[in-house]
């Protein structure tokens, strides 16, 4: 029988009326000969709501403990989903990341899938015809519960599909992906078709449609993923290996990640211990830190760097603790930038992209602070009140 991975995000299950919605589709799935896997989120702002229940209870939370807490969201959607799905006909069965199989290692909060168990898939279906998973959570060697950080779930279908050699179908609130947010920019155009490299780099600059570690996976297992709306007739997008186009354009989309923060730090001398100290600390609170500048000169050794806002607790506890070895240490944290990003596999073969894209931003009087590049991106801190004007401006300019 055919088989195919289906994830629903929150909004999509946000509700027992949205839920009893997807019931009806997927017994339509099923009475045409297929077999599913159905990933599915915690309901709307469940996990939002957790989150700061705890915060009135404390600021530092263990992590294994916040762990156990934050999984019983998605174990929520998935008993709804089974109990409506069993009461119209459909033999289906509920799983946590744990009853799936679903290996993890790495810290609770933030673990990475290392194997999944698909004997286990096989077995069930033997009896059940669709097989409900919760997203974002598995255990580790200790059998303890863990989560897979932001955009679990999405990580966790194109995992299972990956595992039993399926396409992966995400649905939620956008009818797939654009060239850029159509909040910001309302012509912004729906893509068709995508490659793994530009989504992985979209995802990865700020676009919220995928979390990059779920393309990652897609990529080495050249695992074709579709992303649409739910339950809409809407045509979405494919994400998959490089398609060959006669005229490829430069630029593929244009991101923007207000959710970052800007961090400077300041010390007296040229210490290279406090940078190995620095960054031996990051790895191992498992912070990804994204643009880099450093100065060297006389006056000591300056730093500056970005990364996500979600991870800011962690790096006010590594500074204040490199303060008490460096007293002199002087550091910020501020928040009141974005990150904009043009992307497109076409820039490796055509010039005169970055050209474009400087003039446009010192034409519109649209200062910016850092910026790097890649093969396929190039990306600009401006300051907050900015980001949403260069997104328009860069889309105007390149006709996405």
């Amino acid at each position: 029988m055919k088989r195919n991975v289906l994830k629903f995000g929150g909004t999509s299950v946000g509700s027992l009326e949205k839920i009893k919605d997807i019931a009806d589709y997927l017994k339509g799935r099923v009475r045409q000969g297929e077999q599913l896997v159905v990933v599915v989120s915690a309901m709307g702002k469940t996990t939002d709501e957790l989150l700061r229940q705890v915060s009135s209870i404390t600021q530092s939370p263990n992590e294994q403990d916040l762990a156990v807490l934050l999984t019983t969201g998605e174990q929520q959607t998935i008993s709804y989903l089974s109990i409506i799905l069993n009461d119209l006909g459909v033999k289906s069965k509920p799983l946590t990341g744990y009853q799936a199989g679903i290996e993890t290692v790495g810290h609770h909060l933030k673990s990475k899938i290392s194997r999944i168990n698909t004997k286990l898939f096989e077995q069930l279906f033997d009896t059940y015809d669709v097989l409900i998973v919760a997203g974002f959570q598995g255990f580790n060697t200790d059998n303890e519960i863990t989560t897979l950080g932001r955009g679990g779930s999405d990580t966790t279908a194109v995992a299972l599909a990956a595992a039993i050699q399926c396409p992966c179908e995400i649905y939620t609130d956008v009818a797939g992906v654009y060239s850029t947010d159509p909040r910001i920019y309302p012509d912004a155009k729906r893509l068709q078709v995508v490659s793994y490299e530009e989504m992985m780099e979209m995802s990865a600059l700020g676009s919220g449609v995928l979390v990059s570690r779920s393309v990652e996976i897609a990529k080495n297992f050249n695992i074709p993923i579709y992303l649409a709306k739910t339950l809409s007739e809407e045509k979405g997008t494919w994400v998959m290996a490089t398609v060959e186009m006669i005229e490829k354009k430069a630029i593929t989309g244009v991101a923007i990640d207000p959710d970052m923060i800007h961090v400077t730090l300041n010390y007296p001398e040229n210490d290279t211990h406090l940078l190995d100290k620095l960054f031996i600390h990051l790895e191992q609170e498992e912070i990804n830190v994204d643009m880099i500048s450093q100065i060297t000169n006389n006056e000591g050794l300056q730093l500056s760097f970005t990364m996500k806002d979600t991870e800011e607790y962690q790096i006010q506890k590594i500074f204040f603790n490199l303060k008490e070895e460096y007293p002199e240490l002087y550091f910020k944290i501020e928040n009141r930038f974005a990150k904009v990003s043009v992307i497109g596999s076409g820039m490796r073969d055509m010039t005169g992209v970055a050209s474009k894209v400087f003039r446009t931003l010192i034409e519109s009087n649209t200062p910016f602070y850092q910026v790097t590049t890649s093969e396929i991106s190039i990306s600009y801190v401006v300051d907050i009140e900015n980001g949403e004007k260069a997104v328009q401006l860069l889309c105007k300019r390149f006709e996405l």
